[in-house]
């Protein structure tokens, strides 16, 4: 016998779970549920249970997950309930477990973790202030932090060096500035590659170069077009790595001056540290002549003989060194000078014999394609379509390819370090630019202006 008001409510319709307001479909072939709220339930307990059968059924899956109805019955219902209402797996919980009566609810106990494996910190790298001794007098900055932290890439070095975070004195130094006894170096926290770990950069294969002078102190050689001097930015080694690879019982190899990587010819390497410093104070004093071969575009005119153009030297928006030529009244430049003289004419080229009076960077080259007459071959401040026809062997009354700068360091002359004489030492023109010369057609005669 049921209280009033229950009528109906006796057992549960099967498959009709959801079909009053959760919207989520029918199950009608689900079996019925294995009790009844009505059977053997009166008062109280049968309100409790129906009325949380109702809040179960208007909150949808998350109210059927829940604790057992009552306690002293299985919560088996209630996994089903679960079922019938989305097929088996609710889409908001984990499938549920059925308990029985008196079955354990504890947690499962959580999966065992292999210990991990301790690991030790490597030291964190600190700046340093390192003072240069006589060995690093009148070195260059980029060769001296090269020496001095040995396993860092290349790379990395003229990084920072471009970066500021090496100081000399306290102030920003560039890759070329001259390192004096006593001065102080400021070295960032970097992290020195150990022996065997993949340093990302192949080591430089030893390799000779053509030797026009060789003696106790110095060498000089004729550096070929294309290889740079030493390894830097994008560049993993140059002439002076090399020559350490192939001279290991050389106690020291040491570049006095440089050259473009594009540029050929007469090269300096001291063997002695008294006799890097001697020359590259008589570099400093000009008391050195470098005279080179270059074939302009054009025909260059006979009255300038002298270029006393001052030079601007900056970075461009990818980083890459460029120099401009400007006015005596820009602050960043400097005073350049450089001397002209007319060697052959050919049919839209001219061939010069430039002399240095100051050794700026990417000095003859900028003068020159300031004056209206780039040299052949330059990618940076030369005629790219032009460069890019002789390569291809496509320029119109040019019967060949010419791929690389037409400008060679032909001849040097400088005091000897240790003898005390001068040395005139002169390197032949490579054979491509002899070949382009040869090449050419020949200009028209004309008398050249005094």
């Amino acid at each position: 016998m049921q209280p009033a008001g229950w009528a109906g409510a006796a057992r549960l319709p099967p498959g009709n779970l959801v079909s009053e307001g959760l919207g989520i479909g029918s199950a009608a072939a689900a079996p019925d549920p294995p009790f009844a709220l009505g059977d053997g339930l009166t008062g109280p307990t049968q309100r409790c249970i129906t009325s949380k059968w109702r809040h179960q059924r208007w909150r949808g899956v998350r109210g059927a997950a829940r604790a057992p109805v009552n306690s002293g019955e299985s919560n088996t219902y209630g996994a089903l309930v679960d079922r019938r209402i989305i097929g088996g797996r609710s889409a908001r919980s984990k499938p549920l477990n059925t308990v029985s009566r008196g079955a354990s609810s504890a947690p499962p106990a959580p999966r065992a973790q292999a210990p991990a494996a301790p690991r030790t910190a490597a030291p964190e790298p600190a700046v340093q202030w390192v003072e240069v001794g006589e060995a690093g007098d009148g070195q260059r900055l980029d060769n001296f932090l090269i020496r001095t932290l040995k396993g860092v890439p290349k790379t990395h070095v003229y990084r920072i060096i471009r970066s500021g975070e090496v100081r000399v004195n306290k102030g920003r130094a560039s890759a070329d500035t001259r390192l004096a006894r006593g001065d102080s170096v400021r070295l960032p926290p970097v992290r020195v590659a150990q022996r065997g770990e993949a340093a990302g950069e192949a080591p430089a294969p030893p390799r000779e170069f053509p030797v026009v002078h060789e003696d106790e102190a110095l060498l000089v050689i004729d550096k070929p077009a294309g290889v740079a001097v030493h390894g830097g930015s994008g560049v993993s080694f140059g002439v002076i790595e090399q020559l350490r690879r192939a001279r290991p019982g050389a106690a020291m190899l040491e570049l006095v001056h440089r050259l473009d990587k594009e540029t050929s010819g007469l090269l300096i390497v001291a063997k002695k540290r008294q006799a890097l410093a001697l020359l590259q104070e008589q570099l400093r004093q000009r008391e050195t002549g470098k005279t080179y071969a270059a074939l302009v575009q054009g025909d260059w005119p006979a009255r300038l003989k002298v270029i006393d153009v001052p030079l601007h030297k900056y970075l461009d928006g990818e980083g890459e060194r460029r120099v401009r030529a400007t006015t005596p009244e820009d602050p960043g430049g400097k005073r350049s000078i450089t001397l002209v003289r007319v060697m052959q004419r050919f049919a839209g080229y001219t061939l010069l014999d430039v002399t240095l009076k100051t050794g700026r960077t990417h000095q003859i080259r900028v003068h020159l394609a300031s004056a209206g007459h780039p040299i052949v071959g330059d990618d940076k401040y030369g005629d790219f379509a032009l460069n890019k026809a002789l390569a291809r062997g496509e320029q119109p009354g040019v019967a060949l390819r010419f791929e690389r700068m037409f400008l060679h360091a032909r001849r040097l002359s400088f005091t000897h370090p240790v003898q005390g004489e001068t040395l005139n030492l002169e390197a032949p023109l490579p054979p491509a630019c002899a070949a382009l010369l040869a090449a050419l057609p020949p200009a028209a005669d004309r008398p050249e202006a005094a």
